[in-house]
């Protein structure tokens, strides 16, 4: 039987109706979302298994260059057993060496024996002090190569001379107030040489402008700070 014109459109329409029924049920079905599943946490065999980054290697600091030591301060010559007047050789070598008074314009006669006088912190001077005006000039006592220029608290501006004639023998010569221009360590000084000018440095008293001159015998010529001391007044009262 033939369908009228309203019957088409009807059956057309419920066509249409159910095409798109069926695209909604197939679009809600296939993009419907859908609850996320969490991942487990790993387990600590897989954190074994995972690598960890080598750590960026540490580049060692620059190491700071180290200052040449500062040398402490040279001691002073002292005596390592009691002033004790030298005998025999040692006391004939000094002899032979003829030592100079070793300021200029001080005369023997002037001179005054402190070798035994007492000093600070319970010392014994073992040197006698050639008082003298600043500035008079300080002569080398004999021949003898200067082994020492130094500054110190007590001796204020020094030399160490150590004779020629015998290098088991040190001149050591202080409170000066400067050096002779030129003078080095390691310069051979002749006797009577201009080495220094007379001072007040160190712990002398300000215008006690003196020398400080003291001899000593020491055992071995790279250990020149320290020895035996023998008094200088007996060998200068003779000096010419």
């Amino acid at each position: 039987m033939a369908l009228g014109p309203r019957a088409r459109v009807l059956l057309l329409a419920a066509l249409v109706f159910g095409a798109l029924a069926a695209l909604v049920w197939y679009l809600s079905y296939a993009y419907w979302p859908r609850p996320v599943t969490p991942l487990s946490p790993p387990s600590n065999s897989a954190e074994a298994l995972t690598p960890t980054p080598p750590a960026t290697p540490q580049t060692d600091a620059t190491p700071t260059p180290t200052a040449s030591p500062t040398p402490a301060e040279q001691p002073s010559p002292r005596s390592q057993l009691q002033p004790q007047t030298q005998g025999g050789d040692a006391n004939a070598t000094l002899a032979s060496m003829r030592l100079l008074l070793p300021v200029e314009g001080v005369r023997p006669e002037e001179l005054r024996d402190t070798f035994s006088d007492s000093r600070s912190e319970g010392r014994v001077h073992d040197s006698i002090d050639i008082i003298a005006p600043r500035n008079a000039p300080v002569l080398a006592a004999t021949d003898g190569r200067v082994v020492k220029l130094f500054r110190s608290v007590k001796g204020g501006i020094t030399l160490y001379q150590l004779a020629a004639a015998d290098e088991r023998v040190v001149l050591y010569y202080a409170h000066l107030e400067r050096y002779a221009d030129g003078l080095a360590e390691g310069h051979f000084a002749r006797r009577g040489e201009t080495i220094g000018y007379v001072g007040d440095t160190g712990n002398a008293s300000p215008g006690n402008t003196h020398l400080h001159f003291q001899i000593y015998r020491i055992a071995d010529p790279k250990h020149f700070w320290t020895g035996d001391n023998v008094n200088p007044y007996p060998l200068l009262r003779g000096a010419q």
